[in-house]
């Protein structure tokens, strides 16, 4: 058994609104799968798959409060492009945002409703990842994180030293997934999590047992009326196994 990661959720006070920057930031698609929920999917795109981590975006009420531990670094193939997106994302309506960078060759910028996210230089290693380059997650010991995600997901870890890991999927294709190094805690819900997703035919149950037997934890919340199953890294971060596709 496996999982794979499918898609990140981002909690929004306007689901739509933001929807809509999303899409025209990343040139993606539209849709709704229900009322307070907008999914962005590449254009033509057969979910899932590896090419893509999609994004959904859910409507909540509790405002933002801290830098989110999860965000998406955006990929450029040159300096003019850099420039370019910058100026197109701050027409949208993106800010600069400040995290303590401090003199990078990156641009820290904040969408609409001030979660952060990267707009890189041009990297080699992005020029094949599609519009996003990496899901990027802060973490007190990547090594641990590696440890657990390597297990959870079927994805290859390419890179684990005491300050990041750097994970891809299996198939070469799509964005990266990074755990960096941070010294800030985790407090409180983060409003940007991973959705992983376990393959066609895969027993869910069993999939959800696996993955507490490598550390995942239960959140504490009720699930009840759930058909998927929402559970923590052993950093606290929440995820939610999604039902297999």
């Amino acid at each position: 058994m496996a999982t794979r990661l499918v898609q990140i959720n981002m909690k929004a006070h306007d689901d739509s609104a933001l929807g809509r920057f999303w899409a025209e930031a990343l040139g993606w698609a539209i849709d709704s799968e229900a009322p307070g929920v907008t999914n962005l999917t590449p254009v033509g795109f057969a979910y899932p798959d590896p090419s893509a981590v999609c994004i959904d975006l859910i409507t909540r009420p509790e405002p933002k409060t801290v830098k989110n531990r999860v965000h998406v670094d955006l990929a450029t193939t040159s300096a003019a492009h850099q420039a370019e997106l910058v100026a197109r994302l701050t027409e949208l309506g993106a800010t600069p945002a400040d995290v303590g960078q401090g003199d990078v060759p990156w641009t820290v910028m904040a969408d609409p409703e001030g979660n952060e996210f990267c707009v890189l230089e041009p990297r080699p290693v992005y020029q094949d990842t599609g519009p996003i380059a990496a899901v990027v997650v802060d973490c007190a010991d990547p090594r641990a994180m590696a440890r657990f995600w390597d297990e959870a997901m079927d994805w290859t870890l390419h890179e684990v030293t005491d300050d990041h890991a750097v994970m891809r999927s299996a198939k070469a294709v799509g964005p990266y997934l990074e755990f960096i190094r941070t010294p800030e805690p985790k407090t409180g819900w983060n409003r940007v999590h991973l959705d992983i997703r376990p393959y066609p035919g895969d027993d869910m149950a069993a999939e959800e047992a696996r993955l507490r037997a490598l550390g995942a934890t239960d959140p504490g919340i009720d699930q009840s009326d759930l058909h998927w199953r929402v559970l923590a890294d052993p950093e606290g971060n929440e995820f939610c196994l999604l039902t297999p596709r």
